[in-house]
């Protein structure tokens, strides 16, 4: 029967894959009624205390980007990116990555995309190489940011066994930071010169590449907002990982149980929710982010995606293996437990399925837990999940390419052999290898 309903679970991931968007929650949702009303499997549990803080995280981002905050960090990276042009394919990818680490969504590489195109042609640059791992750092970003739906996931999953935030962070950051740079230099000569890629000239020949738009530039009052929405919700960020870093930060209160008073301290799951809500709250009201303009953003679009798609696939998940728990052990805990890499692998291969780092922790990281797959080792892989760019199908992916009007970003005559490749391939494993020496040194 098992074989039954692990073919059920993987036909919901596969059609929720192909549909796209919320249909990964929705779908599951049709699985998860056929193994629990039809195949008499438990319930399982939603991932309810994480989806709270995606929530949240979601919900500050959003008025950040109503304020325009977004549009602000953008000005930031274009001054950036023009200071040294010929070194683009070096400081896109680490951009990108800051912006996402202190965003906590990989989405802010959309705005990013155009200014690392038009720097890198206009310096003679390949726009394939800064392109294509810029892409790669976003979301390699996301398994490092304390605030990303990803992080907060693990955390919520690994909280239980004492782990802190500070413990992730210290070896996700910098192994997907390192990771990163290593796929900058996998692609540093990658390809022919933009002025010998015979693409470009022809394009060049057609009168195919345009000259780009100009921006609306921030001044006044729209500036003084946009900043102010930044720094708020920055100042934010830094508070939630200091009451990670500094457990004594956050208030304690007084509990009884069963008669017994105690005193207790605030889980940091609900920290992350009252102190990203309420900076959402502060950039409503101090600058005037508008609450209709932030549920129209696409940062709060891909955070209700998100939210749907590990709703429901997150239930599907825990209802199959609490119905077979006992078997999947029994079966495999000790080549998981002897060969950590073969998680690795599935943790590589569900993203790819899934296109989403948070929805794959919260669909199989659990059964790592439950496999006795120390939390080092947890904390160590988390990078694996970043396999969403081996199939060219995923948004910033496609985005990527589209913004390159030379034609160099494209995909392969064979699909795989598509420009996100190899540094894909090189700053994800690099990120792995890297995180279990740190797991070593550090745990």
């Amino acid at each position: 029967m098992i074989w039954l309903e692990l073919l059920i679970v993987l036909a919901c991931i596969f059609v929720g894959a192909r549909l796209g968007g919320i249909a990964l929650g929705t779908v599951a949702a049709i699985g998860l009624v056929v193994l629990v009303f039809i195949l008499g499997l438990p319930p399982g549990m939603p991932p309810r205390t994480v989806l709270g803080m995606i929530l949240a995280v979601i919900t500050a981002a959003a008025t950040m980007q109503a304020a325009g905050g977004l549009d602000y960090l953008i000005v930031v990276a274009d001054r950036a990116l023009r200071i040294w042009p010929a070194g683009v394919t070096l400081i896109a990818p680490l951009i990108a990555y800051v912006f996402t680490l202190a965003s906590g969504t990989g989405h802010v590489i959309y705005a990013l995309l155009p200014v690392i195109a038009e720097v890198s042609r206009k310096a003679g640059i390949r726009p394939e190489r800064p392109l294509s791992i810029a892409t790669i750092a976003s979301q390699q970003a996301i398994t490092a940011s304390p605030i990303s739906a990803a992080t907060v996931a693990l955390l919520g999953l690994l909280s239980p066994a004492g782990i802190h935030l500070q413990t992730i962070l210290v070896i996700a950051i910098p192994s997907t930071l390192m990771g990163s740079l290593l796929g900058a230099l996998a692609v540093m000569w990658k390809g022919p010169e933009l002025k010998d890629d015979l693409i470009y000239k022809d394009r060049l020949a057609k009168g195919l590449i345009e000259a780009p738009a100009e921006r609306t530039a921030l001044e006044g009052v729209a500036l003084m907002r946009a900043r102010g929405s930044v720094m708020v919700f920055l100042i934010a960020a830094l508070l939630v990982v200091a009451l990670g870093l500094f457990p004594g930060l956050r208030p304690s209160y007084t509990a009884s149980v069963a008669g017994q008073e105690s005193i207790e301290r605030i889980e940091m799951a609900p920290a992350i929710m009252i102190v990203m809500l309420a900076a959402a709250g502060l950039n409503m009201l101090l600058f005037r982010a508008s609450p209709v303009a932030a549920v129209k953003g696409s940062i709060m679009n891909a955070g209700v995606v998100a939210l749907i798609s590990i709703a429901g696939l997150g239930w599907l998940g825990s209802s199959f293996f609490e119905g077979n728990r006992q078997f999947i052990i029994h079966s495999i805990s000790g080549v998981v437990q002897q060969h950590p890499w073969v998680f690795a692998l599935g943790l590589f291969v569900l993203s790819v399925l899934l296109a989403s780092q948070a929805a794959t922790i919260v669909t199989l990281m659990p059964v790592g837990i439950a496999l006795g797959v120390g939390a080092p080792t947890l904390i160590a892989l988390f990078p694996a999940v970043n396999g969403y760019f081996f199939l060219p199908t995923y948004a910033t992916l496609l985005a990527a390419i589209s913004f390159d009007q030379t034609g160099t970003t494209r995909i392969g005559k064979y699909v795989l052999n598509h420009s996100f490749m190899v540094p894909g391939m090189v700053a994800t494993v690099s990120s792995v290898v890297i995180g279990f020496f740190l797991a070593r040194l550090v745990l």
